[in-house]
């Protein structure tokens, strides 16, 4: 129970709502309580009544008090119990917002290699089993379990006024009960982390499959698929098997014990009752009192079983949470995870940083970087890039290209060497302020769900429609937003599927524009294009490149023919930095890619698709516009 302390601690800022269920559930349990004490003296009114003691007129209106007395109590304990509830569901769903909040902030701070290892459904899954299994525990427990405990307590002392021995049999029923859970735990949480890691690989591949369902139906993989995931849930009834038999074999041990504890204490009131110790009353008092104890202590089954998988949930949670952040993650979101409440965050866009006259807006410094260790993808990379100077980085597949446009990005720390952009070096920046100078255009376009204009100003959200227009003019993208009925504001769906692939890059484009960064990567982002969409989108970057210094990764040369310098990248290390003219004649592989270009061969092409490059005319895979 540790980690749901700990989870109630960290969320500090819901005491005024624990406070209120301690408070209605005191108030709860002890309108409860009355009606054992009423019912007493109805019971000892009516036997004095049938024994002559009273006559029925004198005690009419005592009864009817009593009868009363009973329907207030009730209907008030009926109303605290709902207020109660109240606060106990308000709580759970705030705590649901503050944990959830939290696991997001995290994720988003976390650095690049740990996406790199997870699977996004699973990461999803996680969330929603983990924080739902601690709050409807939560819930559970304020609402029902907490006042019937207050209520044991009130019993307890009760009892003790009466008769001691029968306090000391509704005692133990709590220490036995909690020994034999003990004995259960260990191995139920075991068999649940089981479960709950192939719950998650099924998970996991379920959104990776509805997500890319277009792959799946094209390779027929429909029933592999299913057959896949039916099987990972067909070890969860594998493993369930032991876990309940398990479970619910030291719960008959439990119920056993305390059915003969109950059987001796109400051995000990009847007879109690018949030597005279104990009125008729009393003793129909003290058995509701003692029914208000055994249930919530047959109850504590249920609540046990969900405590377990809250500690389980909760565990996977805080195994998250525990991940190192992201060395430069932004000050906000390392904040919002350690923040007693829902924070209140500042979403005012970074201004990008200004490139330092008479500095390289880029300089790559000695640097060196592996994914794995000892195991370098690039090594000793020296090169720098002028304001308004634009690049091309040519090389293998493989050979470090999209590796330096991560580093740029600031996606991995670099290992030795510097890196500085606009005269800073990257590790004396937040990660918001490197990524917020750097624009970029991927192979893939990477939209999301929402409006056509939603996704142009992703990275400015309070850009106005004219401004949105504007760049959309400019990266030639204006005139098939118009003829789509709604125009800006059509809905193109999960990551944009209702685009072609032009259309989705150029869209691109506009949102790399408007963000105006000093700094635009563009790592292939013509390379899935047929020629024909290709043009439209190259006219769009080429008017996205003006006065900005770019990097490209380009996969046609005559793309890269006009830039200001070349860099080729040779198993990780420069090999040669010049114009695409000195590159031409200096016998490298700039010029060797020149010469397999004017080839016709089979084995020169295949070789410049090593490259990642393609012969102009020839087109790479999606459909036209």
């Amino acid at each position: 129970m540790n980690s749901l302390a700990r989870i109630l601690r960290s969320a500090s800022a819901l005491w005024p709502f624990y406070l209120g269920v301690v408070l209605v559930s005191t108030v709860a349990a002890a309108l409860g309580l009355v009606s054992p004490f009423i019912l007493r003296e109805a019971t000892d009114t009516i036997v004095s009544t049938l024994r002559g003691e009273t006559t029925v007129a004198e005690v009419t209106t005592t009864l009817l008090v009593l009868a009363l007395g009973l329907l207030l109590a009730d209907l008030a304990n009926t109303a605290m119990t709902n207020v109660g509830g109240y606060i106990g569901d308000v709580m759970a769903m705030r705590m649901r917002q503050i944990l959830s909040t939290r696991y997001y902030a995290k994720l988003l701070a976390l650095p690049q290699r740990y996406f790199d290892n997870q699977v996004t459904g699973t990461v999803i899954a996680r969330l929603d089993r983990s924080i739902t299994s601690i709050t409807q525990f939560l819930q559970s427990f304020s609402n029902s379990f907490f006042p019937m405990l207050i209520q044991v307590a009130a019993v307890l002392v009760i009892t003790t006024w009466y008769y001691w021995p029968l306090t000391i049999l509704l005692a133990l029923l709590f220490p036995i009960y909690m020994w034999l859970t003990t004995l259960t735990s260990k191995r139920w949480q075991k068999l649940e982390g089981q479960k709950n890691e192939q719950i998650d690989l099924a998970n996991g591949r379920f959104a990776e499959v509805i997500g890319q369902v277009k792959v799946v139906k094209s390779f027929v993989s429909e029933v592999r698929e299913l057959d896949d995931f039916g099987s990972r849930y067909g070890r969860t009834v594998d493993i369930t098997r032991p876990q309940s038999r398990w479970w619910h074999t030291m719960d008959t041990a439990r119920g056993a014990a305390l059915n003969l504890i109950f059987f001796a204490i109400y051995l000990l009131l009847f007879f109690r009752t018949l030597n005279g110790f104990f009125s008729l009353g009393d003793m129909v008092m003290l058995i509701q009192l003692v029914n208000m104890a055994k249930q919530p202590v047959f109850m504590m089954s249920w609540i046990v079983d969900a405590a377990q998988r809250a500690i389980a949930g909760s565990r996977d949670y805080f195994k998250v949470m525990e991940e190192e952040f992201e060395p430069t993650a932004n000050a906000q979101l390392i904040a919002a995870t350690q923040a007693s409440g829902v924070p209140q965050l500042d979403v005012t866009p970074v201004q990008p940083l200004t490139p330092v006259a008479g500095l390289p807006v880029i300089d790559f410094d000695r640097v060196t970087f592996s994914y794995l260790p000892g195991e370098p993808v690039i090594r000793d990379v020296d090169f720098d890039v002028s304001r308004g100077e634009t690049i091309a980085l040519v090389g293998e597949s493989g050979g470090g290209k999209s590796t330096l446009v991560n580093l740029l990005l600031g996606l991995y720390p670099i290992d030795e060497g510097h890196l500085r952009v606009c005269g800073r070096d990257i590790t004396d920046l937040s990660a918001a302020e490197l990524r917020a100078s750097v624009g970029v255009v991927f192979q893939e376009a990477s939209l999301f769900s929402g409006t056509i204009a939603e996704n142009i100003a992703y990275g400015r959200p309070g850009a106005t429609d004219e401004e949105i227009r504007e760049v959309a003019r400019r990266a030639n993208a204006h005139d098939f937003i118009e003829r789509f009925p709604k125009g800006y504001d059509t809905v193109i769906g999960e990551r944009g599927l209702r685009l072609s692939g032009g259309q989705k890059q150029r869209v691109a484009v506009a949102r790399a524009m408007l963000k105006d960064a000093p700094v635009l990567l563009l790592d292939e982002a013509t390379s899935a294009l047929d020629t024909r969409s290709e043009r439209a989108v190259q006219a769009g970057l080429d008017e996205l490149m003006k006065n900005r210094t770019t990097v490209i990764i380009a996969h046609r040369l005559s793309t890269i023919a006009g830039v200001d310098k070349i860099i080729t990248l040779r198993e990780g290390v420069v090999d040669e930095i010049g114009s695409p003219d000195e590159l031409a004649a200096s016998g490298g592989i700039y010029a060797e890619l020149l010469q397999l270009t004017a080839s016709s061969s089979a084995a020169d092409r295949a070789r410049l698709r090593r490259y990642g490059l393609v012969i102009d005319g020839e087109d790479n895979t999606v459909e036209p516009e």
